[in-house]
């Protein structure tokens, strides 16, 4: 599914909609900060709202000057890989055009091993659903051949992908914050013993 061209084509800076565990998703390299620009302006998204990064393993989260407690790292380990997609705080100016001022980054663990074995080889990826700001996200390669046309590289076509979005939560001095309900249900608990299970 995913190929060499692919990889290659995100390491020099490309664009692309690739199916993710989730939904379809429009996805750069996060090393490149012209084509997360680029994600921007095709999708047409807030300048102010960080995306979602897809990761292949938590010590990638040193990349990305992200400080975890061991509590935290351990919580992590019972919700990825999988749909909970996780804020958490980061301050490096360096890395603005990824926080985009918030203060804090979204990563995600997918829960797809083509999937994992890929980012392992193109390293991080932002990774928005693949729909303009305020549409409907695509479940089929046409519909979002329909959203962006040629202002993408590639598109790689997963079949008909109907999950609902990744859960998405605040971690942070130990405790966790539900901010998007999705395809995992988390109950809050300030002392970190939160219980997680797989919505029907």
């Amino acid at each position: 599914m995913f190929g060499k061209d692919i990889v290659q084509s995100l390491k020099k800076g490309g664009v692309g909609v690739i199916p993710t565990d989730t939904l379809y998703g429009i996805v750069a390299s996060t090393l490149n900060p012209e084509s997360v620009e680029r994600v921007y302006t095709i999708r047409n998204r807030d300048a102010d709202k960080a995306c979602i990064i897809l990761i292949a393993d938590i010590p990638e989260l040193e990349k990305f000057s992200v400080s975890l407690s061991q509590k935290e790292v351990v919580w992590l380990e019972t919700v990825w890989p999988g749909k909970v997609s996780v804020m958490l705080p980061c301050t490096d100016e360096k890395l603005y055009c990824l926080t985009r001022g918030t203060g804090y980054l979204v990563f995600r663990i997918p829960d797809s091993v083509p999937l994992l074995t890929f980012l392992r080889e193109t390293g991080p990826l932002i990774a928005p659903s693949a729909n303009m700001q305020g549409e409907k996200p695509a479940e089929t390669i046409a519909e979002a051949r329909n959203h962006f046309g040629a202002a993408v590289d590639f598109y790689v076509d997963g079949g008909v992908l109907q999950s609902k979005p990744s859960t998405i939560v605040r971690l942070e001095r130990d405790e966790v914050e539900v901010i998007r309900a999705g395809a995992v249900e988390i109950r809050e608990d300030k002392k970190m013993t939160t219980e997680i299970g797989c919505q029907i």
